[in-house]
């Protein structure tokens, strides 16, 4: 019993440095280890996915404290308890630090926003007839 535990977390561990951070390995009980390929291209889209879910998360409580922190109206010492507020959240919360990039290869630069590629790709898979609805422009 404890060779088989050892030897899972051996065989995890030689498979983690083999296939490295972009791949997710899971135990069942009945087939053994299994190899399983994550969603994320690279560690910038994953990065970036964290960011628009902490941005999700704090969205609300963002809006109110920034609500309060611009009305002027308020004492100048209730604006600055929401400043503090809004400097003591997670940097990562601010929908500024979220960046559009390519699903296919994670380019962070020249993105069809509709699509969510980078012109390179929407425009090799428009010209391999791989988009309905999308063609080139002849005349």
């Amino acid at each position: 019993m404890m060779f088989c535990r050892n030897f899972n977390t051996l065989t995890h561990a030689l498979y983690s440095r083999l296939f490295g951070a972009g791949q997710l390995m899971f135990r069942l009980p009945s087939e053994g280890i299994q190899q399983i390929r994550t969603y994320y291209v690279d560690w910038r889209m994953v990065r970036d996915v964290k960011r628009r879910q902490m941005a999700f998360e704090y969205a609300s409580e963002r809006l109110r404290t920034n609500a309060i922190r611009k009305n002027t109206i308020l004492p100048k010492e209730l604006q600055e308890i929401a400043d503090n507020e809004i400097a003591n959240m997670p940097r990562d919360s601010c929908p500024v630090r979220i960046r559009n990039r390519c699903i296919m290869t994670s380019r962070p630069r020249g993105v069809k926003r509709r699509w969510r590629l980078s012109r390179i790709v929407f425009r090799h898979l428009a010209d391999h007839n791989q988009m309905s609805g999308v063609q080139r422009a002849m005349w």
